[in-house]
């Protein structure tokens, strides 16, 4: 017998992908942050960059749009005050995200993801707990925090295997090693 071949097109002629972009706005407001990681900027943006182009449904962003965020890194106080009066839970926590409501967006669109706030001191205390390098682990919670933007979460076994999975393969593009491997 003899296959039949289907006739492959020219790649020339197919349109490209265009990719999203992620535009992210940093608000420094402890000073000890440039401590811990120099300047953070550059490796909250590539972070952030990475997770919107990991993820798979980049909530009403369509090809050539842009992605926008802010990140507060601030104290474990004031991570406190917003875990206190958005979550009913009064301790610092790593990390907190805070979704927008914007959901339009078309080519060459910006869309308004919302904001992350990152504490210094339990990002710091974490780190060293975990034997991570704290660029490394700031890049991960950053990911993280951009994810739930996009609208993952992890509040069941198999929502959390999909974000962790996600994690990875954005800090992976990062040259960061799998957070979740202990040893």
């Amino acid at each position: 017998r003899r296959r039949r071949r289907t006739p492959r097109a020219d790649p020339s002629a197919m349109p490209r992908a265009v990719p999203i972009r992620a535009a992210v706005t940093v608000i420094v407001d402890d000073q000890g942050w440039s401590k811990l990681v120099g300047d953070p900027m550059p490796l909250l943006r590539r972070a952030a960059r990475a997770a919107v182009k990991v993820a798979r449904r980049p909530r009403g962003l369509k090809p050539g749009g842009v992605a926008a965020l802010s990140v507060a890194l601030m104290s474990d106080r004031g991570v406190r005050r917003l875990n206190r009066d958005f979550r009913g839970k009064d301790q610092p926590t790593n990390v907190l995200s805070f979704p927008s409501d914007s959901r339009a967006g078309g080519p060459g669109r910006r869309v308004e993801l919302g904001d992350i706030a990152l504490a210094l001191g339990v990002v710091r205390r974490e780190a060293k707990a975990q034997g991570k390098a704290a660029a490394d682990h700031l890049a991960h919670l950053m990911v993280h925090g951009v994810l739930h933007l996009l609208g993952y979460d992890h509040e069941n076994a198999e929502d959390a295997a999909r974000m962790e999975r996600l994690e990875r393969k954005a800090l992976a593009a990062l040259g960061i090693a799998d957070p979740y491997v202990i040893g």
